[in-house]
């Protein structure tokens, strides 16, 4: 082969090896089969189905399009198929890329890249981890220099090694073949310093698609551990509002117990009544009329505590609001701010106002009392933890509605020393199936999956 021709093959080769990887990890399907954890013997012959279609049309081409040998990828593609998914499996994908090259005359193709699958899938097998499969590298070189550091201290085997000794192998033993049956194998013949650049690149085809797809996987892993963590946060805020709540009834029951028992036992049954509902409750998001029911229960605590001369509460609520979907545990924290920062210092009492309604296919929600207000300010969600008169439940609300939808919900405080406080909540338009779409809850296998995190080398 003229000496041009034979390294433009070898460059080519490598730039179609990363181009079949590119393209099929954009497939959701492919990732979700190469990445499985303990897949069945189904799936995994699933995932050479998969890989075996564009390999084997890379024979085809190298048949029926002169000078184009660098298509044929066939050889490599044995060698992921069997390292990515076992011997039994391996070995099927090797008879589908070796179909045309048996059409073609090439008889011994079939028997020998079947003997390639065995070898390198009973290799898998032997790796203490199957995540030693994708720290291999092209980088070859460094391996050795690491292997050698690792035999000094600790002579073993490694498997990294390994793998690269029989790919290179099984490269050489494949030329021999081709020399000593001409035309029943293709392969690129070369002597000398040619045949380790062939031995080279080889190893390098095979290691490229894996860190194209190890790259996915690790892509895939952070975007998982970020949901994870978006969950924790949101599952700690919403426990730090349950205990704040039940401290402050806790504490209206205990100044009663003496002076109105009867008083106090109506307390400690509405008190458990909401206890049953906080019990029950896993949802993150309820609809907005569970949500007011249960300030209602609240609320008629806080008029046993207050007094009904000196407590009042209006509502104005769109019907057609009451069936969005809100987070839970959402309102009472605003309405015991209320209660607690505006109204409690206040003598004679007043009044609390909630009004909902649709707008612009958004929620909106306004909680208004008339207490003692707070210095004049209007400021926004991201602002809300700065105010010296916002409790540790107004905190926890508006960092929950960050957690949960980002920049798409708004939260906007009006307030003055005199005019109490106004809280406008401006909130996505969510229906049951929309409101699960908000949530980070990952699937099964991929929760597994993450779970391992274990990093590439």
């Amino acid at each position: 082969m003229d000496q041009r021709l034979f390294w433009l093959t070898q460059l080519i080769k490598l730039g179609a090896a990363a181009a079949i990887a590119s393209a099929l990890v954009r497939s959701k399907d492919f990732k979700r089969l190469l990445f499985a954890e303990n897949p069945t013997l189904r799936r995994r012959i699933t995932l050479v189905i998969f890989l075996s279609v564009p390999f084997a049309l890379g024979v085809l081409v190298r048949q029926n399009v002169k000078n184009f040998l660098a298509a044929d990828l066939a050889f490599e593609a044995v060698i992921l198929m069997a390292v990515l998914t076992g011997p039994v499996a391996g070995c099927i994908g090797a008879v589908a890329v070796s179909i045309f090259s048996v059409i073609h005359g090439e008889f011994a193709t079939l028997p020998f890249n079947v003997g390639v699958a065995l070898l390198v899938g009973w290799l898998r097998e032997l790796a203490a981890d199957n995540e030693e499969v994708w720290s291999f590298s092209p980088f070859f070189d460094l391996y050795l220099f690491r292997w050698l550091r690792k035999m000094l201290r600790r002579p073993h085997i490694d498997w990294q090694i390994s793998f690269f000794v029989i790919i290179v192998a099984l490269q050489l033993a494949r030329i021999q073949v081709g020399r000593r049956f001409p035309g029943e194998i293709f392969y690129v013949d070369a002597r000398s310093w040619a045949l380790l650049a062939i031995c080279a690149l080889t190893v390098a085809t095979v290691a490229i698609p894996l860190r194209i797809w190890n790259a996915a996987r690790i892509e895939l892993k952070l975007e998982e551990h970020e949901r994870l963590l978006l969950q924790a946060r949101m599952e700690a805020l919403q426990s730090q509002i349950n205990p704040h709540f039940l401290f402050n009834t806790l504490n209206s029951v205990s100044s009663l117990v003496r002076l109105d028992p009867d008083n106090a036992r109506l307390l400690i049954i509405k008190l458990a009544n909401i206890l049953r509902r906080l019990l029950r409750q896993t949802d993150s998001f309820v609809r907005l009329h569970e949500e007011v029911e249960f300030i209602d229960d609240y609320l008629d605590i806080e008029v046993v505590r207050f007094g009904r001369d000196k407590l009042h509460v209006s509502k104005d609520l769109d019907p057609a609001s009451l069936e969005a979907m809100v987070p839970s545990m959402l309102l009472q924290p605003l309405v015991e701010n209320s209660i607690k920062h505006g109204l409690s210092p206040k003598i004679e009492g007043g009044g609390i106002w909630l009004r909902s309604r649709i707008a612009d296919d958004r929620l909106q929600i306004e909680l208004e009392d008339d207490g003692v207000g707070m210095e004049a300010t209007a400021e926004p969600l991201h602002h809300a933890g700065e105010f010296s008169g916002i409790g540790i439940g107004m905190k926890n609300v508006a960092e929950r509605l960050k957690v949960l939808y980002g920049d798409s919900a708004r939260m906007q405080i009006n307030s003055g020393n005199g005019f109490g406080t106004r809280i406008t909540l401006d909130l996505p338009l969510l229906d049951g199936v929309a409101a699960a779409a908000f949530l980070p809850t990952p699937s099964a296998d991929v929760s597994r999956y993450a779970a391992r995190s274990s990093t590439a080398r």
